[in-house]
């Protein structure tokens, strides 16, 4: 069953959240524990992040410095598996255009296939750190909508080369797309955010999960745009609970977005994290109960460092 199915099927609004895979040299434990911790609400799937290589330098011997390509978040796929595995609980790995070649995307699907995993999360991704704009990797896509076209193509069966897989295929990969409430900070203006948003569920998009916002009047505007242009795939609300002090300026520069001057004023107020957490906890409750209320088909939690917080805005509106 699809993620769009998983929504669309569910008696109330579905829960899913995301998680990050470990930093090279740990383990897997971490994740387990936050999935333990929120299990008890019946996600009906887990994203994965996927992570692009950065430049990192360090100092040698001499007093030179080398330049070294490091993934640090590496195992989206194993982490994906493991999940599955060990919860049978749908995964949705997240495919990259940024820090990711055509050839290494398709390897990634010939995995994803043989490990029966077909639910994706599109997105171009950012840009690298040592970069001032986004640059595509060479031999690879400046666009999500350029990957989706090579998923497409795989699911018809052929591979990139133009040889036909040998055997039919029995499931394809669904997928969905990334949308911005707040409008993605490249984008010239909203219009043109939403025309390229329409494009990419014209190329087969299941459904559209929002970045994270913090006013709830922003995504219902962004719902209304969309659907005035055609667009009625599922529109899954992405939320965060703010969890420090230092997130009140951290995230608006980071994540492009505005907080409400209401949740500023109370975390100016804060003199502590666990204070700030306090009110991250009251202010994400309040949203997620609009927008139930609203009849919402999902709610999409940012779960990084927040799964205690969202254990607890869980039991209040679950």
């Amino acid at each position: 069953m699809s993620v769009k199915d998983l929504i669309l099927n569910s008696k109330k609004t579905a829960f899913s959240f995301e998680i990050l895979p470990p930093l090279k040299g740990n383990g897997i434990e971490a994740i387990y524990n936050t999935i333990d911790e929120l299990r008890e609400f019946d996600p009906k799937y887990i994203d994965i992040t996927t992570h692009r290589s950065q430049l990192v330098y360090r100092t040698l011997e001499n007093g030179l410095f080398q330049c070294d390509r490091v993934r640090q978040r590496p195992g989206t796929v194993a982490v994906a598996a493991a999940i599955k595995n060990k919860y049978n609980i749908d995964v949705v790995p997240h495919i990259l255009c940024s820090g990711f070649s055509k050839e290494e995307t398709e390897y990634v699907l010939i995995d994803l296939d043989f490990l029966g995993i077909y639910d994706l999360l599109l997105l171009r991704g950012d840009k690298a750190k040592h970069e001032n704009t986004f640059m595509p990797s060479e031999e690879g896509y400046a666009h999500a909508s350029e990957l989706q076209l090579q998923i497409n193509r795989f699911n018809e069966g052929f591979f990139l080369d133009g040889t036909k897989q040998k055997q039919p295929r029995t499931r394809c990969f669904t997928y969905g797309v990334a949308g911005y409430p707040e409008k993605h900070d490249e984008a010239p203006n909203v219009d043109s955010d939403i025309y390229w948003l329409k494009k990419k569920v014209e190329n087969g998009a299941d459904y559209i999960v929002t970045q994270m916002f913090f006013d709830n009047e922003k995504y219902f505007s962004f719902v209304d745009r969309c659907h005035k242009e055609g667009i009625t795939v599922p529109i899954v609300p992405g939320l965060k609970p703010i969890t420090t002090l230092k997130q009140l300026t951290v995230l608006p520069k980071t994540f492009h977005l505005d907080l409400p001057e209401d949740l500023a004023i109370e975390l100016r107020k804060c003199k502590t994290d666990e204070e700030a957490r306090a009110v991250g906890i009251e202010w994400c409750t309040m949203q997620s109960k609009e927008l139930m209320e609203k009849g919402v088909p999902s709610i999409h939690f940012y779960s990084m460092s927040t799964a205690k917080s969202i254990k607890e805005i869980a039991k209040r509106v679950y």
